[in-house]
């Protein structure tokens, strides 16, 4: 299994001193110079926060903004299987659960973080729906976020808390 902790980021440049950077999912190397992979824990990643978060350019609501987005690509657990929640991924698994309402009797090879498996419709729908539930709940806690600014009781500290690190894991049977 991927460690979904591990954090997507791009460098400064070739020296890889300095983040300037953070994706919620692996890039294309041809789209972006100076990728790499950092722990959360990594002193080049506490100082891109740091500076981040208090960089007087950014507003709270953009600090909120960014979170959030980097919590809805985090990733989520469904059943014994690890699912990507990127917004390419999000696209793809809307599409498939299309084709599951559209056709009961379909089945795909489906790649999660753990590799291929192959599903029918009814695990297609539940990965959407535990996709679509994540993805909301980071959007609500944002919600929440801006109107504590609005109420003037938003403290940096409410950025590190009440956001669906993952779903609880959702019963999905194995493929048949």
């Amino acid at each position: 299994m991927e460690d979904k902790s591990r954090i997507n980021v791009m460098f400064s440049d070739e020296t890889q001193t300095k983040i300037v950077a953070v994706f919620s999912c692996p890039q294309e190397e041809g789209n972006y110079a100076n990728l790499g992979v950092v722990e959360p824990q990594d002193q080049r990643y506490l100082t891109y926060l740091s500076e981040s978060l208090f960089d007087p350019q950014l507003s709270p609501s953009q600090i909120i903004e960014s979170e959030r987005y980097r919590r809805e690509g985090i990733g989520i657990v469904v059943g014994s299987m690890a699912i990507e929640t990127s917004r390419d991924s999000q696209a793809l698994i809307a599409s498939t659960g299309l084709s599951a309402i559209l056709d009961p009797e379909y089945r795909c090879n489906f790649k999660t973080l753990n590799g291929f498996v192959e599903i029918g419709a009814e695990q297609i729908l539940a990965i959407a729906k535990a996709v679509r539930a994540h993805v909301q709940a980071c959007f609500d806690r944002e919600l929440e976020l801006l109107r504590a600014i609005e109420a003037g009781s938003y403290t940096d500290e409410m950025l590190k808390e009440g956001w669906p690190d993952s779903l609880p894991a959702t019963s999905v049977s194995a493929p048949q």
